[in-house]
């Protein structure tokens, strides 16, 4: 499907570059050795084991990575313009801020 093609690929550049929104690194990932934050950060960017289970809905915008026995997840999320409310439509990106989350699994 081309919607879900495009929301894919927007938030694929949002996850590998830091491009097309905002990035959050959660306390907890930022309380941990500095060399591991950014083992973690760059096993979010490296991501690409997605499968059904994991991304049911084709758009890459959840995944969890275990980076020396730390587990880390990664969520983006769909705001309107305000960041007030979810965005109406994820596949515009004059619409849609994309905010992604880096956490440990425990913050969920």
């Amino acid at each position: 499907m081309q919607r879900t093609r495009i929301i894919r690929e927007l938030n694929d550049q949002l996850r590998q570059h830091g491009i097309g929104g905002k990035v959050y690194i959660t306390s907890g990932i930022q309380a941990l050795e500095e060399w591991l934050g950014r083992a973690i950060i760059t096993a979010v960017r490296e991501f690409d084991q997605f499968d059904q289970s994991n991304d049911p809905y084709g758009e890459h915008d959840m995944g969890t990575v275990d980076v020396a026995g730390t587990k880390a997840m990664w969520k983006i999320d769909y705001y309107d313009a305000s960041i007030a409310y979810a965005s109406d439509d994820p596949a515009d990106p004059q619409k849609t801020v994309r905010v992604l989350t880096i956490m440990l699994a425990d913050e969920y």
